[in-house]
């Protein structure tokens, strides 16, 4: 579905990607891990049309999809949750969600999706009058989660959806990853928290200075020693969505 080919792109003269190529099939669920710099967001930013490659290729279901705007992205399908939740604070959570639908020409489409939303994020409906500045840190990551899915995408973007969250909403927002993907949804995962992303996706590429330097599915990258050591602390106890499966 996703084909990302010796992908370059910098930052004037700082070169934040240097050379890295990763696929995503339909409907699976891939994380890209690494250290605070390594280039997970700038990959995601590339694929959403947010930076423009210095070289390289990306392509989504066989088009190129390099030198698009961000809004034809979004049309063909692609649907970025940004770190930071960026939800709109004077919008009630209702106006936030269908913000996310600008691009759906069909109100019942609109309508229907909304309702799926609400199914998913029951919270979410409770508080659907409240402005989206009153919700707590995980009901925002709820409210960013809901806005990309009312787009209707075939391939998700997320960028750190469990960033500040306590182990109880990283649950909830686990589970609720795991639903998109068996909805049909590819996802692309980047987590600092590499012991989230590996429980919840099938394949991981460990990225480093711009580089993809190792991938594998994610059993395989779970006790290879230089992700343990690297980016698991050392250990390969279980912690948060130890009890999410697949």
């Amino acid at each position: 579905m996703l084909e990302i080919e010796r992908l370059a792109v910098s930052y004037g003269e700082v070169a934040a990607l240097r050379d890295v190529s990763l696929t995503i099939n339909k409907a699976e669920i891939v994380t890209l891990i690494g250290g605070n710099g390594a280039g997970k967001t700038t990959t995601l930013k590339a694929v959403s049309g947010l930076l423009s490659p210095t070289s390289g290729s990306i392509r989504f279901e066989g088009q190129s999809i390099v030198g698009l705007s961000p809004d034809r992205i979004v049309a063909l399908g692609i649907a970025l949750v940004p770190e930071g939740r960026h939800v709109f604070p004077r919008l009630s959570v209702e106006n936030n969600l269908i913000v996310g639908s600008y691009l759906v020409r069909d109100p019942a489409v609109v309508r229907d999706t909304l309702d799926q939303v609400y199914a998913m994020f029951p919270q979410l409906k409770e508080r659907r009058r409240q402005l989206g500045e009153t919700l707590s840190g995980g009901e925002q990551q709820m409210l960013a989660l809901g806005r990309a899915i009312m787009s209707r995408p075939r391939l998700m973007l997320l960028d750190e959806p469990s960033l500040g969250l306590a182990p109880r909403i990283v649950e909830e927002v686990a589970k609720a990853i795991l639903a998109f993907r068996r909805s049909g949804v590819t996802i692309l995962l980047v987590e600092q928290n590499a012991r989230v992303a590996l429980a919840l996706s099938e394949r991981g590429y460990v990225i480093e200075t711009g580089r993809v330097v190792l991938s594998d599915d994610s059993t395989s990258l779970k006790r290879n020693p230089r992700v343990i050591e690297s980016y698991l602390g050392g250990s390969s106890s279980a912690g948060a969505t130890g009890g999410v499966m697949h």
